[in-house]
């Protein structure tokens, strides 16, 4: 059989693609099998531009589907291209009715009986694993077996729909044979397509999280039983992808990559013993699995991002969720993430069908609060409605279409809005396309829960101490004071973007504080130039190293690298930055004069208070003095109790220092 293998189409411009593990699994599992495999990603023909973004793009999918002369067409279906499947099978059916198309796909598993009857062009659907299902289900197609004898399996007979048993989950996922990318093009091509600077790969190293989130669509279909691949079978795989195929760092694919201590302890010593540590990866983890001594492990085998799902500041939140987390733990591993030099994501989910305003409060504030900690990213989302969950089974009656969440962008694909057949389509079942519509909250309005999840996240990112200091100041919740931030850029500012929010905050608060009698934080403006500084310094490094040589040192001529950023301050900033890092929100200040650097670094930016010697060595670093004549310049403010040799030695030496800093240039 001629087997093809499809992606749907999909372009989100903020996200970048990957190659389709899912398929790639598939594609290799049918190898030995002596049919004719071919993947069809369409996401990454868009960024290629081979495939336009337009009314016909269903029927484009379709015909190119059609000239590799397909028996069957397998799609992996996700949230959002669910609409794009359903668009493509369809027109597969109509210019090619031998054809037989199945679905798979955690999307899809948990409403196989009410998708088939549906769409009627469809003829079966893997549910859950499909690795051994769906060869099995081939078979049948070709004679060599019975459809009603392969489990995982729901399939269109004559007028009635059969669903067989599930299947066993696969217990040896080393039995899997090792994911062949050679069906799709090389990482670099996705890496350039999309402008991102590492070539990445999805790496699987686990299936399964035993945690009941009432929103988790991937538990059920995991059945809550965690597994993971091997060590050994995981290192030689990175070898693999890294040596043959350019990956250049990995997201590692398990819901809960830190739940077994042992298993992660175990790969990252083998990553450390076959000499991987300079690979960089990703993974998924919960606050209460690790601790300071793993993470140090962690980043010493070449951890370099991890996500932990926060979720919510509300512990009746928390509760109604199930999430199961000691929420006091949350600054402390934060902290200790951060110190071991990994860059922690810190995901929150707002508009859950129970929640009120203050639960809603008590998330935007936590957010704040995390991010004030220093280098973490934060992430907002709205709460996602997905076929299987808890969620779903009780409130989908409720379900409304109001916005667009982030798990429902993506098929714009006329002039930039979606289709109007995909509209229809969608608004006629909101059972089958739950995703792409929304729960009523009592905390917000839907527009104001879109807001906060598209935009908050950039207040996080360049204010969130300001954010919280202004907020006290005023006695104003985070949410009113948010929204009043919020109006008041978009009536100059088409959208809220870093920019606008660098335009235009100092502005605000200076607006909000104007006319008080009284002010406590009157260090707020220079705490909001500092995160200004965080956020605008610029590329670090100098052009070339400044190197000290003892032979002739009075004739150098160092220069004050400009790309570094040097301040000053009249309050002890750093000190005001302590409490913030534990979680604390300080209402004093002393005042001191404090010169800081400001120079960009992996995961974040890096601050170095300098003393006043240092501030006017650099300004006379121009790369037209010498250090001697610097030396000369200096001796009589800062020499006149030393002799002069003795000074010139100090001064070569602050000359290293500073250089060691990044901030002197040849």
């Amino acid at each position: 059989m001629n087997i093809a293998l499809v992606f749907p189409p999909f372009y989100f411009e903020p996200m970048y693609n990957l190659p389709p593990l899912g398929l790639i699994n598939l594609a290799t599992v049918l190898k030995p099998t002596g049919n004719s495999v071919k993947i069809f990603d369409f996401p990454l023909d868009i960024r290629r531009k081979s495939l336009s973004m337009d009314r016909n793009i269903y029927r484009q999918c379709a015909k190119e589907i059609l000239d590799f002369a397909p028996d069957l067409a397998g799609f992996s279906v996700q949230c959002t291209t669910l609409p794009p499947a359903v668009g493509i099978a369809r027109e597969l059916k109509k210019l090619a009715p031998q054809i037989r198309i199945v679905f798979g796909g955690p999307n899809v598993s948990s409403i196989d009986e009410r998708i088939l009857s549906r769409f009627p062009f469809l003829d079966a659907i893997v549910r859950g694993e499909g690795e051994i299902t769906f060869p099995e289900l081939i078979e049948a197609f070709e004679g060599r077996g019975e459809l009603n004898s392969v489990p995982g399996v729901t399939f269109r007979a004559s007028e009635s729909i059969v669903r067989n048993p599930d299947r066993e989950l696969i217990e040896d996922l080393d039995s899997l044979p090792v994911s062949d990318y050679s069906f799709v093009p090389p990482f670099s091509e996705y890496r350039d397509v999309c402008g991102i600077g590492r070539s990445i790969a999805i790496l699987e190293v686990g299936r399964g999280c035993p945690h009941r989130c009432v929103y988790c669509s991937q538990s059920i279909m995991w059945r809550r039983r965690p597994r993971t691949f091997s060590v050994p079978r995981i290192v030689e795989e990175m070898k693999n992808l890294a040596g043959n195929f350019g990956a250049e760092c990995f997201l590692l694919a398990f819901d809960q990559f830190t739940a077994r201590r042992g298993f992660a302890e175990n790969f990252c010593r083998a990553l450390l013993d076959a000499g991987l540590s300079h690979l960089p990866w990703y993974c998924i983890s919960r606050l209460d699995t690790v601790d300071k001594e793993l993470l140090t492990l962690m980043r010493t085998a070449g951890c370099e991002t991890m996500c932990y799902g926060i979720d919510s500041g509300s512990k009746k939140t928390l509760a109604f969720i199930r999430k199961e987390i000691d929420r006091e733990i949350l600054f402390e591993r934060v902290r200790e993430t951060t110190e071991a030099g990994i860059v922690p994501t810190l995901s929150f989910v707002i508009g859950f069908p129970e929640e009120q305003r203050q639960d809603l409060e008590e998330t935007l504030r936590l957010a704040l609060r995390s991010a004030a900690t220093g280098n973490t990213n934060i992430l907002v989302q709205m709460a996602t409605i997905l076929p299987g969950t808890e969620l779903y089974s009780k409130y989908r009656q409720l379900l409304v279409r109001q916005v667009d969440t982030y798990f429902s962008l993506g098929i714009e694909f006329d002039a930039g809005k979606r289709l109007a057949s995909d509209d229809l389509l969608i608004d006629s079942e909101p059972e089958i396309f739950s995703s792409f519509h929304n729960l009523p909250c009592p905390a917000a309005s839907f527009e104001r829960l879109n807001q906060t999840a598209i935009y908050f996240t950039v207040i996080a990112a360049l204010y969130p101490r300001s954010f919280l200091l202004l907020g006290s100041e005023l006695g104003m919740p985070v949410i009113d004071l948010f929204f009043n931030f919020l109006n008041r850029v978009l009536e100059k500012e088409k959208e809220i973007s870093a920019k606008a929010c660098l335009t235009h905050f100092e502005e605000f608060v200076h607006l909000w504080l104007t006319g008080r009698e009284t002010i406590t934080a009157d260090f707020l403006p220079e705490l909001i130039r500092y995160e200004t500084c965080l956020f605008q310094s610029g590329g670090s490094g100098s052009d070339s190293t400044f190197a000290i040589d003892s032979a002739g040192v009075d004739s150098l001529r160092p220069r004050r690298n400009r790309k570094v950023a040097l301040e000053r301050f009249t309050y002890d900033i750093p000190s005001l930055i302590l409490p913030f890092k534990s979680g604390q929100i300080p209402d004093t200040c002393a005042k001191r004069p404090v010169f800081l650097t400001f120079t960009r670094a992996p995961g974040g930016t890096k601050v170095r208070e300098i003393n006043e010697f240092g501030v006017d060595f650099l300004e006379l670093c121009d790369g037209k003095n010498t250090l001697g004549d610097i030396t000369d310049r200096l001796y009589l403010k800062y020499g006149v109790d030393k002799e002069r040799g003795e000074f010139a030695a100090s001064c070569a030496e602050a000359a290293g220092i500073l250089a060691g800093m990044e901030l002197l240039a040849q």
